[in-house]
Formats: C-alpha cells, structure tokens, sequence
C-alpha cells in the first residue's frame, strides 16, 4: 500500500493512476484533496500534542494543509525559526533530536489511513460507475 521515506514522507503506490482515471471520469479530485486536507489535520494535531511545550509557541506553530496530490504537516514560522532544529537537532549546538512531527505522524496512522482507505474507496466506486 505505502512505503516510507528517509524524511518519514508516506507514498501511497498508484495515486497517480487513480488521479488520472478520475479526472477522465470528469472528477474535479475534490475529494482527494479533502482526504489529503483531513489526514494531515489528524496528523498534525498529533504532533501538536508531541512538541515539547518549554512556551508552547513551537506547538501552536503546528498546521496542516491539503492539495489534491498531497498533504503535509509544518512547523515553525518567522516568529518560531527553531522548530527544525528542535525536531531533527543541531549536534554542533548540543540540541538533540525531537522529532515530534515524525512521531505524531506515526501515531496517529491508524487514524489518517482509514481517512485515506474511505476516500479510495469512494473515488474507485465513482471511476468503476462511470
């Protein structure tokens, strides 16, 4: 079904097929780009949930998004520039790894899978009905 990368990035194997079967079948992805939009919400909130709380500025930095290819999870802003070292550490400044975002993804999967498998689910019934 998915595979991981080195970044924790998840690859779900013929999104992209799926995506231009539906777009044949006159789908405008909008429920794809939902699932996406959703699954990275549970993802993110999870993560939220892992960040270390010395302000909670860090935490509360934490959103989602979703496209109608992908959905990604951010942390850190402007005001919040330390939430990649804090995630994947700075060995020369002595700040080792949290990877909260990692973790929160792994956590929840259970959670965001099923968002995943009911939006495949619906879009094959529309491409097999149409």
């Amino acid at each position: 079904m998915g595979t991981y990368d080195k970044l924790g990035t998840i690859r779900i194997e013929g999104t992209r097929q799926l995506r231009r079967s539906l777009r044949a079948a006159g789908d405008d992805l909008s429920d794809l780009k939902e699932a996406h939009r959703e699954a990275a919400a549970i993802a993110a909130e999870a993560s939220a949930d892992l960040a270390p709380k010395k302000s909670g500025k860090l935490a509360e930095s934490i959103r989602s998004a979703g496209t109608k290819t992908f959905g990604e999870v951010r942390a850190g802003k402007k005001a919040v520039p330390y939430a990649n070292p804090i995630h994947w550490g700075w060995f020369k400044r002595g700040i080792k790894p949290q990877p909260f975002a990692s973790r929160g993804a792994q956590d929840s999967e259970g959670r965001w899978i099923r968002v995943y498998d009911t939006a495949l689910e619906n879009a094959i019934k529309k491409v097999e009905g149409a």
